[in-house]
């Protein structure tokens, strides 16, 4: 089983930055995703990355603004989000997937977080 933890939200002005983290154990094995939900909405993907780091992707309304990072030997993975916007506001998870599938497609991860607020005021 695997816990993963996230933290790092909070609430900023537009136009901040925050730095999200997700620690587990052993989270060098799993390809991990951050996903979103803001209240009233359904769950959608921010971005993804690798086992190794070397591939990434990001969902088009953050493209440019957030940068996904891992450090293995800490097993932690980043969201470095930078020029943050209020519809950016919603609850933020991280998940892992130990196959490495599509890292948009929520069913691909076995193991989800409990989530992070992110509130961001105009």
């Amino acid at each position: 089983q695997v816990q993963l933890v996230e933290s790092g939200g909070g609430l900023v002005q537009a136009g901040s930055s925050l730095r999200l983290s997700c620690a587990a154990s052993e989270l060098a094995r799993y390809a991990v995703g951050w996903f979103r939900q803001a209240p009233g909405k359904e769950r959608e993907f921010v971005s993804g990355i690798s086992f190794s780091g070397g591939s990434t992707n990001y969902a088009d309304s953050v493209k440019g603004r957030f940068t996904i990072s891992r450090d293995n030997a800490k097993s932690t993975v980043y969201l470095q989000m930078n020029s943050l916007k209020p519809e950016d506001t919603a609850v933020y998870y991280c998940a892992a997937d130990l196959y490495g599938g599509g890292h948009h497609i929520m069913a691909n991860y076995e193991y989800w977080g409990q989530g992070t607020q992110v509130t961001v005021s105009s």
